[in-house]
């Protein structure tokens, strides 16, 4: 198993695992997710993580730096899209991946990493207390763009 940033190789596995974390997302085109994804590697600001097991990605998140003009101007780091292969759940390796994303927001002094997750998944929720987040010290909101 390797633990170590993403790049454009691992795009394909990558949106492919990217199905089993909502089902009735709409992926676009292949060609239109390389050209999304050049912009990523382009921005040293977001970094994409992830467990490699024979060529294929099988746990993943995304961090992205977000400078601040409080707390001392330490940065913000929020983490998203957190999945791993239902095949390989319950091995340590999410929590391998968001530390790895946790340590990003380190090195860049932030003061503090925010993740979400859906409503829903209290599965999920629980294995994020169990790393470190607090699912009580803030309440988040979305509104969705359509």
């Amino acid at each position: 198993m390797e633990f170590r940033r993403l790049n454009i190789l691992d795009l394909k596995s990558l949106l492919e695992l990217y199905r089993q974390l909502d089902k009735d997302d709409e992926q676009g085109l292949f060609e239109q997710s390389e050209r999304v994804w050049r912009e990523i590697e382009d921005d040293p600001n977001i970094q994409y993580f992830g467990a490699i097991e024979n060529g294929k990605v099988v746990s993943t998140c995304y961090a992205v730096y977000i400078p601040n003009l409080t707390r001392g101007n330490r940065g913000i780091c929020f983490i998203e899209n957190v999945v791993t292969d239902k095949q390989y759940r319950n091995c340590g390796l999410a929590s391998k991946v968001i530390d790895m994303a946790v340590s990003f927001a380190k090195d860049r002094h932030c003061y503090k990493v925010i993740l979400q997750s859906g409503a829903a998944r209290t599965e999920a929720h629980r294995f994020y207390e169990h790393v470190g987040f607090d699912g009580e010290s803030k309440k988040a909101f979305d509104m969705r763009l359509e």
